[in-house]
């Protein structure tokens, strides 16, 4: 049996925990094990499916229109995931633009995914990296803080800004405030 409770489901009586205080659109899917903080925002048409392993997004963090995140189950041959499969961890104040994909996947404090990207099993966004709109960061790849990437497959670019990396937190503020005026 399949509970639904609008747009959040519960997948083998893992029902997802999300704050109060977030804002989920009403066409988004959310099942099984996924968690979301305070102020978070998953917006129209995204999809974070929990059914082969975990899914944790922060506080302040905003999933925009269109993405989907979903981890690797355990044990996976090819991606050698161990018994813990390989899951989703989006931190706090995160912004993931429109259209993204997350899979299996860490995406620190604080981390810019530009629209279309896609972020693959075993990478990893550090705080205040940056992947560039479109780019396509490959299995088990690292952004390090302060690194903007871009290309597919992506590559290192150059070292962000100051102006760029208060950005980030400005556009998680927007977000939030936005979210509450839909609220």
């Amino acid at each position: 049996m399949v509970l639904i409770m609008n747009n959040i489901i519960s997948y083998r009586g893992i029902v997802p925990k999300i704050d109060k205080s977030c804002f989920i659109a009403h066409n988004a899917i959310i099942s099984g094990d996924v968690c979301i903080g305070e102020n978070s925002g998953v917006w129209y048409g995204c999809v974070l499916r929990g059914d082969v392993t975990k899914i944790s997004v922060g506080n302040n963090t905003n999933i925009q229109d269109n993405c989907v995140l979903h981890g690797t189950r355990p044990n996976h041959a090819q991606n050698k995931t161990g018994s813990e499969g390989a899951p989703v961890i989006v931190g706090s104040g995160v912004t993931i633009g429109h259209g993204a994909i997350i899979h299996a996947c860490i995406i620190e404090d604080n981390a810019f995914v530009g629209m279309g990207s896609i972020v693959m099993d075993l990478a990893r966004i550090e705080s205040f990296g940056m992947l560039a709109a479109g780019a396509v960061l490959t299995p088990k790849k690292i952004i390090k803080s302060g690194e903007i990437w871009a290309g597919n497959p992506a590559k290192f670019l150059r070292q962000m800004t100051k102006v760029e990396k208060d950005y980030i937190k400005i556009s998680a503020q927007n977000y939030i405030e936005l979210a509450n005026e839909y609220r």
